[in-house]
């Protein structure tokens, strides 16, 4: 069975997309073919919130960073997934991923799991600020900073190590003053429930389930691909590496995920063919 036989045996997909979805549009992911860190973990909740010098470094990096992902542009997994569920094929897609590229691709019926990082929030009274706009505040405080030339890492992160970050400016809520925050799920923290329910009834609602570029190594993913398994559904996963989901998949296919996906878009190349069928 090929990928093309498995989208067009199911009238309505769920998909699910991680990092690999992105990785064409040089935003870098975080796990290796095995499924394990390329790099140390990222930052948690707790850390963030309980120590301003972890804020500090935090925010340092991410100014650095911030481009790669604001920069970034759809590839053509994105579009592919656009475009399948332009035909009617594609009922939800839930996404892992914080850059924002399914919608910029023109996806409409997409569930952010993790948040968005073009946002920022408050978490004191939870106003939100446009993360362009906080770039502007964050070089005003700290103009000096931008010289620095550094590594670009996953999810708008760059690494600026043994650097001192104490004098570093954080701004605050303008509307409160309080503590800003990237409106994403750390490491540590919750997805939000109606995330998650939103997500779950899709994929309760759909005939099978598409993973495209992810490991499924977080559970707040990898609890879908396990739902789906246990209502029977058909799953068919897009993955260079191992997945945790590798031992019930129905149909894995080793392939970058613009090229596995291909066929979707007019012109392009043919359909990608299976390494296993259950």
């Amino acid at each position: 069975m090929s990928l093309e036989d498995f989208i067009d045996r199911n009238p309505r997909i769920a998909a699910l997309t991680g990092a690999g979805c992105s990785t064409a549009s040089g935003i870098p992911d975080y796990r290796d073919l095995d499924g394990d860190w390329k790099r140390a973990p990222p930052m948690t909740y707790q850390v963030f919130t309980g120590s301003e010098a972890a804020r500090r470094r935090y925010w340092a990096r991410s100014m650095i960073g911030w481009p790669v992902i604001n920069d970034a542009r759809p590839n053509g997994a994105h579009f592919a997934l656009a475009e399948l569920a332009r035909i009617g094929k594609l009922s939800t897609l839930i996404t892992q991923n914080v850059d924002g590229l399914h919608q910029r691709a023109g996806s409409r019926e997409v569930v952010d799991l993790h948040g968005r990082l073009d946002r920022v929030i408050c978490l004191d009274c939870h106003a939100l600020e446009d993360r362009t706009q906080f770039q502007h505040r964050l070089i005003g405080l700290n103009p000096g900073w931008l010289r620095h030339a550094v590594n670009r890492a996953p999810d708008g992160d760059a690494d600026l190590d043994g650097l001192d970050f104490s004098t570093f400016r954080l701004p605050a809520c303008e509307a409160c003053g309080g503590v800003l925050k990237p409106d994403v799920v750390y490491y540590g923290e919750s997805v939000p429930r109606s995330r998650v329910t939103t997500a779950m009834d899709a994929v309760r609602a759909s005939d099978a389930l598409l993973i495209v570029g992810s490991s499924l190594m977080v559970f707040s993913g990898f609890r879908f691909a396990r739902a789906a398994q246990e209502l029977g559904l058909p799953i068919a996963s897009i993955n260079l590496g191992r997945s945790r989901a590798d031992d019930f998949l129905d149909l894995i296919v080793r392939q970058p995920a613009a090229q596995a996906l291909a066929f979707l878009l007019p012109g392009e190349a043919a359909p990608a063919v299976a390494l296993r069928q259950g």
